[in-house]
């Protein structure tokens, strides 16, 4: 066994690798760039080395500075983690040929495996259906329009290395072809160093579900069950649970040997990962194989109670498997969240910046449930545009589906972000979704369910007198809070007196009052009738109100606005507004503002790399028509022109880091 590794990686996988190195005794060695210096990872490593500047090219990416951090620190081996290096063939050679162990597997396998065009060809060989495509990498736009027409419209492209999204492109008519193709090959050669695509057809809606396989260089193959991954988002999962609540025993069964037996052809050994799309009949269809350690392996090992990440560095070790294929069993349920610095209301844009707060929940849940939190972040992390959004994944694991999604519903509703936008709500949204509950999923889950994209609904019913009520809770304790400081009396507390306020939600108006009770207090809405008990130990200044409310058990987020609260809950999310009645008669009478014209200039959405500018000033534009391209967190976003217009000035050029709302072009 190894003494000391380094992981070639950062974020929460290297936390992740670093725990089960610590837990086998292996002392660990971790690399930064400038951005890191300050990352958790590099505190939780026995060791740390600087690797170079941000760009992922000049740092994580650079096979020489890795290999000369192993030789100066004397590890005997690197696990890469996800992404970066992970599934880099010419890494692998490198590391062998300087006598470093790479945690995974062989360097043929991986350039077997992990080139989707190989991959694709090998499955067909070996009998086991493939999605059909053209199976060679696509040289430019002529050869890739040839094949679209021959596959039918529409088609994806994807990078032949590489994973995670990256260098995707779904295409749905030939007009979009030539730009599609163009920012596909642009993000898999910064996210991989490979610039090859090729070209499948694009099955809609199906169900996206993987095996997970353990080897060793022995010989000996097992799997560990399915994962169902279809929630995604810019082909990105966000969420994936295991196992799936769709396939039977049956087909795991067939899923499974499939994979193994591709995986034995393939020379294969370390941890990888064999991807299906299954239809709605239980047909499967052999997409890729990921040569690495998924983002998602957290669920697989809370069912089977196995560590992957052990697993690997004893097969790199040149261990023998200690499990049989007998010996494997699937234990309860267990769901992933991808915990992402997005904004799900601006289309899922990536989001920078320092976190001014990080709470995540506790780990102890009711019924069985339990919560695994592995994270890369702490508050006053700096979250840079340079690589994933990824901060943390969230997984709860019970006895039954419907008690993780419930444990991973309330763990959501607990967890404090501040400081960038984050998709918590979306993810408490579609935890509250009928369709996620029922287990009626598809990859094309989030289009259906938000197809004007995701905004967080406003609380109706019930919701919205549970958040009046929270409300007023909340407000009944800062006052509280107010008197004990000033030692003034509390008139409500007199026998048979009551605090009179006007909650507004919105358009919707409660008109409460609210008693001091021995215990809580009672919040009566009088238009109503309802009376709901709130029982909370919340002290003013807390992100989390936790307690009861109306009988319900419930932990509601809020932060202090001017006049009240924001909340958020199960998805929800509102603005309560607090007033005398008074007050709350004349707001109403206030004139609504409405928005103004917007002005002439394309704004960056985010902070972003300028990767091209497509126009010249003086140029006429069209609506729609492509102005320039931005990068964030290893993925590209096109800006388009809203109307028809005039260039007047472009104030960024190629190579330019922007901030969030940067003018880059003006229009006369």
């Amino acid at each position: 066994m190894f003494d000391k590794i380094l992981i070639a990686n950062r974020g929460e996988i290297a936390c992740r690798i670093i725990s089960a190195a610590r837990r086998m005794g292996i002392a660990t060695v971790a690399v930064y760039s400038d951005a890191d210096e300050e990352a958790l990872h590099t505190g939780l490593a026995d060791e740390a080395v600087r690797i170079g500047p941000p760009p992922a090219q000049e740092s994580y990416l650079a096979t020489g500075k890795i290999i000369s951090a192993c030789k100066n620190t004397g590890a005997q081996a690197v696990h890469p983690g996800y992404g970066f290096l992970a599934e880099q063939a010419g890494f692998a050679r490198a590391l062998e040929e300087n006598g470093i162990v790479f945690i995974g597997p062989n360097p043929a396998a991986i350039a077997l495996m992990g080139d989707k065009i190989q991959s694709k060809k090998l499955a067909l060989a070996a009998g086991v259906a493939a999605v059909p495509g053209f199976p060679e990498a696509i040289e430019d736009v002529r050869q890739a329009a040839e094949a679209a027409r021959a596959l039918g419209y529409p088609v994806i492209v994807k990078a032949a290395a590489g994973g995670g999204g990256r260098g995707m492109r779904v295409v749905s008519a030939s007009e979009q072809l030539a730009a599609d193709f163009a920012r596909a090959q642009s993000e898999a050669k910064s996210a991989f160093g490979d610039g090859r695509v090729f070209l499948e057809k694009f099955i809609a809606h199906p169900r996206h579900i993987e095996i997970q396989l353990l080897a060793d260089k022995h010989g000996n193959v097992v799997h560990l069950g399915e994962r169902e991954c279809s929630i995604q988002r810019r082909h990105q999962k966000v969420i994936e649970e295991a196992p799936s609540p769709f396939l039977d025993e049956a087909t795991r069964h067939k899923m499974g040997e499939q994979a193994v037996a591709l995986a034995k052809m393939a020379n294969y050994d370390s941890a990888g990962t064999a991807e299906f799309i299954v239809a709605a009949d239980k047909s499967f269809y052999f997409l890729e194989m990921n040569t690495r350690l998924q983002v998602e392996h957290p669920v697989t090992e809370l069912i089977t109670g196995i560590d992957i990440v052990e697993q690997m560095i004893r097969s790199a070790a040149g261990e023998r498997l200690r499990l049989s294929q007998e010996q494997i069993a699937l234990n309860g349920w267990a769901i992933e969240s991808r915990i992402l610095a997005e904004d799900p209301e601006r289309g899922f844009l990536p989001s920078t910046g320092r976190l001014t707060a990080y709470r995540p929940p506790a780990g102890v849940r009711e019924r069985g449930a339990k919560l695994r939190i592995d994270s890369g972040v702490r508050e006053g992390s700096e979250i840079s545009l340079h690589y994933d959004s990824l901060l943390a994944k969230l997984i709860s694991h019970a006895p039954h589906r419907a008690e993780a999604i419930e444990a991973q519903a309330q763990a959501l509703g607990e967890f404090v972000i501040e400081g960038v936008a984050t998709n918590l709500d979306f993810l408490a949204a579609a935890m509250a979704s009928k369709r996620f509950r029922a287990g009626e999923l598809s990859t094309g889950f989030i289009e259906e369910e938000w197809p004007h994209g995701f905004m967080a609904p406003q609380p109706q019913g019930e919701t919205a007198r549970l958040f009046a009520a929270v409300a007023a809770a909340a407000a009944y304790a800062e006052i509280e809070r107010q008197h004990s400081i000033s030692g003034q009396m509390r008139p409500w507390r007199k026998v048979n007196a009551a605090y009179p306020r006007s909650i507004c939600l919105g358009k919707e108006r409660y008109d409460v009052m609210i008693e001091g009770l021995s215990k809580g207090m009672a919040v009566r809405f009088e238009n109503e009738g309802d009376n709901y008990l709130c029982i909370s130990d919340w002290a003013p200044g807390q992100p989390v109100w936790k307690g009861a409310s109306g009988g319900k058990e419930i932990a509601v987020k809020l932060r202090r606005t001017l006049n009240g609260y924001h909340l958020a809950y199960g998805g929800a999310a509102a603005e309560a507004r607090i007033y005398t009645r008074r007050e709350a008669d004349l707001i109403a009478l206030m004139p609504q503002k409405t928005a103004g014209l917007g002005s002439r200039v394309l704004r960056s959405p985010m902070p972003a790399l300028v990767k091209s500018i497509l126009v010249n000033a003086g140029e006429p534009v069209k609506k729609g028509e492509e102005l320039c391209v931005i990068e964030a967190m290893k993925m590209e976003t096109v800006l388009r022109a809203e109307s028809d217009a005039t260039v007047e000035a472009i104030n960024a050029k190629p190579g330019d880091t922007i901030a969030a709302d940067a003018i880059i072009i003006r229009f006369s």
